[in-house]
Order: structure tokens, then sequence, then C-alpha cells
């Protein structure tokens, strides 16, 4: 990842003063730098089953046409996401993944100078990428962990015209409930549009969470998910949008063409009919919620309630280091300084084989083997 050190002197002023993003170590890169054969990754929030066998087998019978451009359209994905979805084809875009989605609504609803208002911390695509757009960033710090609607409400100004809200959030795993959020979007300005990420919709299990697709018709509201995470489909980079068709019009009208591959397109609507897939992903993750949390809190840990594939994990003012001890025994974690959570780890669930080897580097690192 480039430096501002590294960056061209003639860029931007603004994209000269960004941190850019970290994305998580590569299983490739720790086994060549620790000379390890078998490494576990539990840092991306990535699907510990794999890819979806009907999108591996969809992919198969589609790389013959790799000669032609995608649809530029994505129609038959627009349409079945639409009949799975109960909105229209019109309703409905198609990114490169869902993170492709964020920068098209700022690309289409914000000019410089304008405020877009985030969640500190939270996903940090947002206000990377609304700097990168020009935008003044109003960050609003979570209240023990969640997100603070009312907060966020006082925050809005004449200026404001993107909100970021993630829910289930990332990296804290928590979520706002149906009426929150509801009557979080009867209180706003019709100037401002709202952008709910719900990167991990699939794997939530509370009732009381918001079925946000039903709203579009309500509010002005972007609802984004993706196929990264519970069709495991996160190397295809393929994620979709849902709003009033208005909404979908000014995506497209920033849009690069062909800007989702023709694999990624039969792959997902493939994975979008493994219905037994999704199923057993979600018993996973389920799973691991009731064996993991328990085990980790025996170790003495906090573990905040989660309803995602991942739980954040307080190990202490030297998870710095217990990361990095993980990682040299071939256990990947994402350590959440650049969160500005000091203290704390984000682990990923994974297979129950990877849980037992995570358990066991963990406790002995905390019985002091960090060294």
């Amino acid at each position: 990842m480039a430096t501002t050190t590294d960056i061209d002197p003639r860029a931007r002023a603004v994209v000269r003063a960004l941190e850019g993003y970290r994305p998580g170590t590569p299983i490739e890169d720790v086994q060549r730098r620790f000379k390890l054969r078998s490494v576990i990754k539990l840092a991306s929030n990535e699907n510990a089953l794999g890819p979806s066998p009907k999108a591996l087998a969809a992919l198969r019978g589609a790389s013959a046409s790799l000669h032609r451009y995608p649809d530029a359209t994505c129609r038959l994905l627009r349409e079945r996401l639409a009949k799975h979805l109960a909105v229209t084809p019109e309703s409905v875009a198609v990114g490169n993944g869902s993170d492709e989605l964020l920068v098209l609504a700022l690309r289409a609803f914000v000019e410089p100078g304008n405020e877009v208002i985030v969640a500190d911390p939270t996903f940090l695509i947002y206000a990377l990428q609304a700097k990168a757009a020009g935008a003044k960033v109003v960050s609003v710090p979570l209240n023990e962990l969640r997100y603070d609607l009312e907060a966020m409400r006082r925050a809005v100004t004449a200026r404001t015209r993107l909100i970021f809200i993630a829910n289930p959030d990332n990296p804290t795993g928590t979520y706002v409930t149906a009426r929150e959020l509801e009557r979080f979007l009867e209180g706003l300005p019709s100037t401002v549009v709202v952008v709910s990420d719900e990167a991990y919709y699939e794997f939530v299990p509370a009732r009381n969470y918001p079925q946000t697709v039903r709203w579009i018709g309500r509010f002005p509201l972007l609802v984004t998910r993706s196929f990264s995470k519970a069709y495991g489909l996160a190397g295809l980079r393929v994620g979709y949008g849902v709003a009033r068709p208005s909404i979908i019009r000014a995506l497209d009208a920033v849009r690069e063409p062909f800007n989702v591959n023709s694999l990624a397109q039969v792959a997902a609507c493939a994975a979008l009919d493994d219905r037994a897939f999704l199923a057993r992903t979600q018993r996973l993750a389920a799973a691991a919620r009731r064996q993991l949390v328990p085990a980790l809190e025996r170790l003495g840990l906090r573990v905040v309630p989660s309803v995602t594939n991942f739980v954040l994990v307080e190990v202490g003012s030297n998870a710095s280091s217990v990361a990095d001890a993980l990682l040299r025994r071939g256990v990947i974690v994402r350590e959440m300084s650049a969160w500005k959570l000091p203290g704390f780890i984000r682990i990923t669930f994974g297979t129950p084989a990877e849980h037992r080897r995570l358990l066991a580097e963990l406790k002995r690192i905390l019985k002091g083997g960090i060294a």
C-alpha cells in the first residue's frame, strides 16, 4: 500500500493526504515470511466453507466465453436479485463488490465541500472514499460500541448529503434495530441519502433487525449487500444495491461500463440459488457464536456480542503483540489499532478445527508465550 511519501507530488492534495486502506494479510505471505506449511486466516471475514459449489460449477461452464465482454447491465443477475428481493429490476444495481456501490453513491450525490456523516470507528472505506471525493467527513463516536443514531441526527446540517450506516457494523459486529433506524430515517431532511451497508445481512439472527429493502419507497435509502461473505465469492468481487429507481439511475450515470466481470455475474446467479450452501454457512456462524465465544471468554477475554461471522475481542494493551505472536504461529487475525480500537483483535469465524487451533495458540500466548 502506497504511503503519502510514495505518491506523485502532482496528485491532488486530498489524494496525497489519504492514509490508504490496509487489507488483511494473505496466507501466502505468512507462509513465505515465517516458512510455515499450515496457515489459517481468521482476519478478513471470509466464508470458512469456501465458495458455493453451484457457483463453482457455473464458473466452469462460463469460462469458454471469456473472450466476450460481460453484460454491461448485469441484466440476468439484476432480474434474479429483483425476484429474490421482491422489487423491480430497475431498483437494483450491481457493483464490483458492494464497496464500489459506496464509491458510486459518493460520486453521484456528493459535491466537494459537502458533508458526509460516518460513525467512529466503523468500516474505514466510508471516510477514506468520502475524503477522496473532496467531502468534509463528520465523524460521530460510537456509544458503547454501537451506532449512536441520535448523535448522528444532531450532526446533520444543510450541507449533509450522505450518511453511511454499517448494519451490522464492521468491526464491532453490533447492529441497530428496526425501530431505531426507522425513527432515524423519519427525522432526516429529504436532501440526505442514507446508505445502509448490509454486507453481513445473511448472518443476522435477531428478529428486531431492520428489513430495509421494504423501506426503499419511503426513504431516500440505498441498501448495499455482498456476495463476498455468506456466499463465499470474495475473490470475484460482486455486490448489489437496492433503492428507488431514481437513485439507481444516479448510480448508473457514474458507473464504469463493464464494471462486473462475466464470471462474477454467472457465479452470483448460481450462488443466489444455492440455498443449501447459505443454510450451512448460517449454521456454521450460529455454532461459532455458541461455542467459540464462550471459549474465548473462558480465557478471560472480553467478547463484544456479534450478529455477524466475526467477533471483536479485547485482549489488553498488548493486542499488537498477541496478533503478531499468532501470525508467527500461522494464525492470522486482525489487530484493530487502525480502527482506533487499541487492545482489540477481530476474529473471523472459521471451522471447528480452526477454532481449536486458534484457542490453543491463544492460551499459550496469554500464559506468557508471546516471546
